[in-house]
């Protein structure tokens, strides 16, 4: 009965109740947003590499060269010898490596050319290896394999032809159209950046840039798809490599001389180190968003309050009519307590709704631009525990209108005023 009432009443004041539902959408909007993307970009991040011990790669910054090697974002700022890459594969320690070729694009999507190590021994999440959807692993020269969201997206078969590009910018203009490549192979969805790129042969790399110098084509100069195979097709340089090591004691040994090469100016990072010095650096960034969401909210949640507050005056004869039928008077503390609440629970609903729906039209957008692979479920055991906690400041901030109803005698409403 007093939940009709209550429904009723705030129906009456449509208008004032939608804008304070509006405001309290919008504040559930903020909070649950930068939660629930905070901790599935953590997660996506995480799960990105596994059992990797160390990635190689020229002097940069750690995270510079985790960001693009692992997670496809940024640029290398300078490449490595194959002969450094050669020289520390081949050592008794190392059990596996993967090396990294990266400059390349094909509609938007990185190429990354590699050797068939890497569907053997690259692992993402809890050391899960990667599988084929259809098709098999490159042989050729001029063999791709395409990641599940580029196949996805691009409708691509085994069997189809690609053309590769030059750069790494969306349209590409300086195209390898001359030495078109054959998707021998679609792997499974991983939930990583692994999903959009495009893998090729570190030979298929050289054979594509065979004639072209500085990122364009050699004036005068053009050698075919068949011809380039005549030639020597060994890299001279690559942009990175990771390394599986027989045994973690030869670790830091490994580490260190890495760091310490003197032939060429390397660096070597341990990709679980380095995910928590980004976690660090963007931890301070994570609380303030958080704060600033939960102020907002808040702010919200207190204007509820004095909405329902400043009601008061308006509403002392609906009271005091209430009360002359026989209400009690701890039942109009109760009506504003419940229409606060139902304000609330509605402002939650809206927010959350919405916030259901940018994840679901922004998902594409944030995998291919940003790596970040956000589920569309943003409700999680932490945020039924915002919820129960916004419901319950919301009760909280009500009090003092609900007292000033609980307290409206029945004499000040009914008498007439002049």
């Amino acid at each position: 009965m007093i939940l009709k009432l209550a429904i009723a009443s705030l129906w009456n004041r449509k208008l004032t109740v939608t804008l304070t539902v509006l405001s309290i959408a919008v504040g559930v909007f903020l909070l649950l947003g930068v939660e629930h993307i905070r901790s599935e970009a953590k997660s996506s991040f995480s799960k990105t590499v596994s059992g990797v011990d160390l990635i190689v790669g020229a002097r940069t910054g750690p995270l510079n060269l985790l960001l693009y090697s692992v997670f496809h974002i940024g640029n290398a700022s300078n490449n490595i010898s194959w002969q450094s890459y050669r020289e520390f594969s081949q050592k008794p320690e190392v059990a596996w490596s993967i090396p990294i070729s990266l400059g390349d694009s094909h509609k938007g999507y990185r190429v990354v050319g590699t050797s068939r190590d890497f569907f053997e021994h690259f692992h993402y999440g809890q050391k899960q290896n990667l599988a084929f959807k259809s098709g098999r692993a490159f042989d050729g020269v001029y063999e791709a394999v395409v990641g599940a969201q580029v196949a996805k997206t691009l409708d691509y078969q085994p069997g189809q032809s690609i053309t590769l590009a030059h750069g790494i910018a969306k349209v590409g203009f300086s195209k390898h159209d001359d030495k078109p490549f054959i998707v021998t192979g679609i792997l499974a969805p991983t939930g990583t950046p692994v999903d959009q790129a495009v893998y090729v042969s570190l030979a298929g790399i050289e054979a594509i840039h065979i004639d072209w110098q500085g990122g364009v084509r050699i004036p005068g100069r053009s050698i075919g798809a068949e011809d380039a195979l005549k030639h020597d097709l060994t890299p001279k340089s690559i942009t990175a490599f990771m390394v599986g090591l027989n045994s973690k004691i030869a670790l830091f040994s490994l580490q260190r001389e890495i760091n310490n090469y003197r032939d060429e100016a390397l660096v070597g990072i341990m990709p679980g180190i380095t995910l928590m010095e980004l976690w660090q650096m963007v931890g301070a960034l994570e609380n303030i968003l958080q704060l600033i969401s939960i102020l907002v909210l808040f702010a919200t949640l207190m204007g509820l309050s004095t909405m329902l507050l400043a009601s008061m005056k308006e509403r002392e004869r609906e009271m005091a009519v209430l009360r002359a039928i026989g209400a009690h008077a701890g039942s109009l503390f109760f009506l504003i307590e419940i229409e606060a609440l139902v304000i609330t629970v509605t402002g939650i609903l809206v927010g959350s709704t919405a916030l259901c729906i940018a994840l679901l039209t922004t998902r594409a957008e944030l995998s291919e631009q940003y790596g970040l692979f956000i589920g569309i479920n943003p409700f999680t055991p932490l945020t039924f525990q915002y919820l129960l906690g916004i419901l319950a400041v919301s009760f909280s901030l009500a009090l003092l209108p609900s007292i000033s109803a609980y307290r409206n005698s029945l004499g000040s409403g009914l008498v007439v005023r002049t």
